[in-house]
């Protein structure tokens, strides 16, 4: 099991920047992927970014790229979501959650095994 720890929400106007944090613990993380979430209000959460611990592979949902880079500190078993030219439908929780068993980059909510408690990003237009 993988214990996550996300940080770095808040307010920020559109058009800012924020830089989200996720603090790994619990195992080794040779064979794992760490993905980002989101869940705005009424709203499915949804799939935002992922990396893969070795080797450093990304991928992200199409409405964040170019805006959002996900990226890992092996020394610090921390993976990092920085958020650029925020828009207020990026509003939402996010969360980080752990793959342990990965086959690919997963997309799905069910891909991932366990999950932080979330960090409130609130982008006001």
């Amino acid at each position: 099991q993988v214990q996550l720890v996300e940080s770095g929400g808040g307010l920020v106007q559109a058009g800012g920047s924020l830089r989200l944090s996720c603090a790994a613990s619990g195992r080794t993380f040779s064979n794992v992927v760490i993905g980002w979430f989101r869940q705005a209000p009424g709203k499915e959460r949804e799939f935002v970014a992922a990396i893969r611990w070795y080797g450093g592979l990304t991928t992200y949902a199409d409405s964040v790229k170019g805006r959002f880079t996900i990226s890992r500190d092996s020394t610090k078993n921390t993976v990092y979501l920085q958020m650029n030219k925020l828009q207020p439908e990026d509003t939402a929780v996010y969360y980080c959650a752990a793959e342990t068993n990965p086959r690919g980059l997963g997309l799905r909510r069910s891909d991932y095994d366990d999950w932080g408690q979330g960090t409130q990003v609130t982008v006001s237009s």
